[in-house]
């Protein structure tokens, strides 16, 4: 697109599409000299006080000479973006390199000037803002490092843009004008004012889907049964509170009004605003509902229309084209394929989806990539929170099917500071950006809690129409990481509705100690069991023998919440039969009674049903409340056949809709469904307390960070990518503080035993060939030879047994200080970012998988957990009378390998083993580190969607 005088091809990775302030979107693209005319009639809709701010002085026009000026960068010195909606230019910014004097110049000069210009009609939206952040990215690729800003006095919103940003700046007044200048290097506060501003934005364009005013279902059929008339219907039914219209080209053109709503053939036809379209008409008609929607000013589409990636190569390029063509409009997409989205908001009442029945209000926030699990996520919450829980509902339900642009990152952004959502769960069959997925969700965690269950973990690739970033880490690393962000991760959709009820309406427990009494002996043991299974610290069950009665119930649970010694209570109950045995409505006041005199621990019943398998079943066909045939308050004895419903609310129907309600008592029909909800609800909220305070990553005076990037720039230079020798190894290693035991190559005994002498007896022969490094059990290693005959005698057993010096590659080492051979190391994901690996050395930590992880930078606090995090932790504290190691030491090694690749974006892989942990210090006796050019763009870039 540019002239072959330019000194730098297009550069596409800089066009981007963002989120504005007000939820809709825009495309930053680099101006090229092809946008001549765009300019002209951008320029001329601009009010003639904005272009007096921009050009200090009355410009009503652009000459030729300005047009040619504006569109034509070298994309170096001289950079110009745009933000465009449908197309059109909606805003400018152009930086220009400068020297020290204030003109013209090329590198090394490292400031430029820049300028901004927004249309009036989209000032306000954030655009200036968005587009700061991708100048500055721009410019810092280009390696400027400053920017200088010239702005009239009067000119407070273009002030505001630059003095909010978070940059360090430098402020001055001369000549009647306000000359900004600040850094771009990214500061704490800089990234913190960006991921407000994208929370915010992100949110409102969820908001915008889920509480729209009005609503359009597009492809009604006349026929019933069909996708859209069922939509339609279902919205209808629910009480949606905004207006509804019905949309269908084949509609007779007097045709008014169809199934009591509104119709019209297009659109554009409607008077009046469109928030919400639903499109459910065949893919290939889609592109002409898109354009009828932009145009007529839709917010955001809801796409049900199935065709497109899940159905193969051409259904991708279908998607793609989707998602290109609304963000063209400014309209963000849930779909395609999707089931739809639920508000059981009073003021909303939305239900755009498939499914015939608005859930149950309530306060859990629902997100399922499937719609078939959607479903029986709806109906195991309406079954599990219409019944033996009381009423436990739904504030909102999105189901993203394709998820080709609104995520569950973007839901996750809304429900943050939703005020009403208390619980987020989640059933997620791909994570498309596990980075930013992980800092969202330890936002999240730590506000509320938040339960994920990630389907697909063992097929090896996403499911078909979702588009995932390449990971080379397993899924119990990725795990492990989420966990580490404070996600609750459970296996089964069924353990995600257990864990959700309990959260959604129970304290956290203060820790891990849990009193047990019912009436069951049997089922208090097999409690009692399943709690020293999941960790927890259970204290002996009391048997109040079937005999008991609901005044014997309350006196045990006050007794067992009143005792300091306790965190939680497990009340287990089995339904008696007779004339004489303690009524369900009884026994439920009983327990609630006392749950509500001490709030601050949570509660869980165990229950036996002794029947009611068909009613249980008809009851999970539906998801809406059923009616209430007891009167309310009435004492009922526990019959044999129908489920034990003893804590349901006596209103179901009442919403679970006010944070101050009483505190509803989840109860199971397995002790370990219900222990591990406890579980997970402990391990939960010690994360929380951890949470508070993080901790800091040190800083060491030893560390030579320049000298190391210079190092690094110099290997570069060599190519793309390499592994580095021994020597540059241990340079690298060495500016952080790492000290690695050089090993000398020994291809001849004459060599080993000059080498031995070099570094001084006793030492260690080595063999290094691949099949043999770190596998001290297949005998390729001889420790602690004390002189040269010991050192020669070795050398002719290793080669006796495994080949020539040169398959062999020998080498001699310096023996370190005994103590317990461990591994570190540290590599950059595609998808999850920097991680840092710990655990021992050897096989069988290999075979079990025994290591810990956490995301790069590490803090001082992590430090210290991921070296106490491994299952054989306890080696390193003195297991069966060995001596401790230096486990301070250790942490230490840990926090340098994470500064240096955090630091350095270009060390994409480091590892040390083994590191050898003795009582007093540490030796690190293999190292290598590999090099690769740094992303164009990385976690300090500017916001963006994911590309399509």
């Amino acid at each position: 697109m540019q002239s072959a005088s330019d000194r730098h091809e297009y550069p596409a990775h800089w066009e981007a599409d963002v989120v504005l302030r007000d939820g809709g979107t825009a495309r930053i693209r680099p101006i090229t000299v092809d946008d001549a005319d765009r300019l002209v009639s951008f320029y001329e809709q601009v009010s003639d006080e904005s272009k007096y701010y921009r050009f200090f002085a009355p410009y009503p026009r652009l000459s030729a000479k300005d047009v040619h000026r504006f569109t034509h960068h070298d994309f170096v010195d001289r950079v110009g973006l745009a933000a465009t909606v449908g197309g059109e230019f909606i805003a400018t910014v152009r930086y220009d390199r400068i020297g020290p004097d204030g003109t013209p110049a090329s590198a090394p000069a490292d400031e430029a000037e820049v300028a901004f210009l927004v249309q009036d009609a989209h000032q306000g939206r954030g655009v200036a803002s968005a587009l700061l952040e991708h100048i500055a990215a721009v410019a810092r690729e280009r390696d400027i490092r400053r920017f200088a800003a010239e702005v009239l006095p009067a000119n407070n919103k273009m002030i505001k843009v630059f003095t909010d940003a978070g940059y360090t700046q430098k402020r001055s007044f001369e000549d009647g004008v306000v000359r900004l200048e600040f850094d771009l290097e990214p500061t704490d506060r800089s990234l913190a004012v960006q991921y407000a501003r994208e929370q915010r934005a992100e949110a409102r364009s969820v908001q915008r889907l889920l509480v729209p005013g009005s609503v359009a279902v597009i492809g009604v059929g006349r026929t019933p049964g069909g996708v859209g008339r069922s939509v339609l219907g279902n919205i209808r039914d629910a009480g949606f509170t905004g207006r509804l219209y019905a949309v269908n080209k084949a509609f007779p053109e007097d045709l008014k009004e169809f199934d009591g709503v509104p119709a019209h053939r297009s659109v554009r036809d409607i008077d009046g605003p469109v928030d919400l379209a639903v499109v459910a008409v065949p893919a290939e008609h889609v592109p002409e509902v898109v354009a009828e929607c932009g145009d007529h000013g839709v917010q955001g589409l809801v796409v049900v229309s199935a065709g497109y990636a899940e159905s193969g190569p051409d259904g991708r390029e279908r998607q793609r084209a989707l998602v290109r063509h609304a963000r063209a409009y400014g309209m963000r997409i849930i779909g395609p394929n999707a089931f739809g989205v639920i508000n059981t908001s009073a003021s909303v009442r939305l239900n755009a989806s498939l499914a015939p029945q608005m859930p149950r209000p309530g306060r859990i926030g629902l997100f399922a990539q499937s719609g078939a699990i959607g479903i029986a996520l709806l109906s195991r919450l309406h079954r599990r929170g219409g019944g033996v829980t009381g009423v436990t509902g739904v504030s909102t339900f999105v189901s993203s099917g394709n998820r080709a642009d609104v995520s569950g990152n973007d839901v996750l952004q809304y429900w943050y500071d939703d005020p009403d959502t208390d619980v987020v769960l989640m059933y997620l069959e791909s994570i498309g950006n596990p980075r930013k997925f992980t800092r969202l969700a330890r936002r999240t965690a730590a506000a509320k809690p938040l339960v994920v269950v990630q389907g697909a973990r063992h097929g090896g690739a996403a499911p078909q129409g979702h588009a995932v970033r390449a990971t080379r880490l397993p899924h119990a690393t990725v795990s492990a990481l989420l966990r580490q962000a404070g996600v609750i991760r459970v296996d089964t959709i069924t353990e995600l509705v257990d864990a959700g009820l309990l959260l959604a309406r129970q304290p956290l427990p203060a820790g891990p100690r849990v009193a047990i009494l019912g009436n069951s002996e049997s089922l208090g043991l097999l409690t009692y069991d399943a709690c020293l299974s999941e960790g927890l610290r259970p204290l002996p069950p009391l048997d109040l023998t079937t005999g008991a009665s609901a005044a014997d119930f309350h006196a045990a649970l006050s007794r067992a919440l009143a005792d300091e010694t306790c965190d939680a209570v497990v009340v287990t109950a089995i339904p008696a039969i007779g004339d004489a045995s303690t009524g369900d409505a009884e026994l439920a006041q009983a327990l609630r009674s006392a749950a509500e005199r001490v709030p601050g621990k949570p509660v869980l019943v165990v229950h036996v049903e002794l029947g009611g398998l068909a009613e249980a079943l008809s009851a999970a066909a539906s998801t809406a409340p059923q009616a209430s045939t007891k009167a309310p308050g009435t004492a009922s004895r526990a019959h044999p056949f129908r489920p034990l419903d003893f804590l349901a609310d006596p209103q179901p129907e009442q919403p679970d809709t006010d944070e101050n309600a009483p505190r509803l008592i989840p109860a199971y029909p397995a002790a370990e469904r219900a222990v591990r909800a406890l579980a997970e609800a402990v391990k939960y909220s010690q994360w929380r307390r951890e949470a508070a305070d993080p901790g800091k990553v040190p800083e060491y005076e030893d560390i030579d960070e320049k000298g190391a990037a210079r190092l690094i720039d110099g290997l570069l230079a060599r190519g793309q990518g390499l592994t580095l020798g021994t020597d540059e190894t241990c340079d690298l290693l060495g500016k952080y503080g790492i000290q690695v035991h050089r090993a000398l190559h020994a291809p001849t005994p004459d060599a080993a035993a000059d080498a031995a002498r070099t570094l001084g007896y006793p030492v260690a022969l080595k063999a290094t060939a691949p099949h043999l490094r770190h596998r001290a059990d297949l005998g390729g290693v001889r420790l602690d030879l004390a002189d040269e005959e010991q050192l020669r005698r070795a050398y002719a057993e290793l080669t006796a047994l495994f080949g020539k010096p040169e398959e062999l590659r020998p080498v001699v080492q310096s023996m370190a200080p005994r103590g317990v051979d461990t591994v570190v190391r540290a590599v950059i994901d595609p998808a999850a970012g920097a991680v840092l690996s710990f655990g021992l050395a050897g096989a069988a930590s290999q075979l079990l998988g025994d290591m810990a992880h956490r995301l790069i930078p590490v803090t001082d606090r992590e430090a210290t957990s991921i070296v106490r995090s491994i299952r054989t932790a306890p080696l390193l504290f003195g297991w069966r009378g060995s001596a401790p190691v230096d486990t301070p030491a250790l942490e230490e090694l840990l926090l340098r390998v994470s500064r240096l690749v955090d630091d350095h974006p270009e060390v994409v892989a480091v590892t040390l083993e083994p590191v050898v942990v003795a009582t007093h210090g540490l030796s690190v006796l293999g190292a290598s580190v590999r090099l690769a050019p740094p992303p164009a763009r990385d976690d300090l870039g500017p916001r963006t969607l994911p590309a399509y």
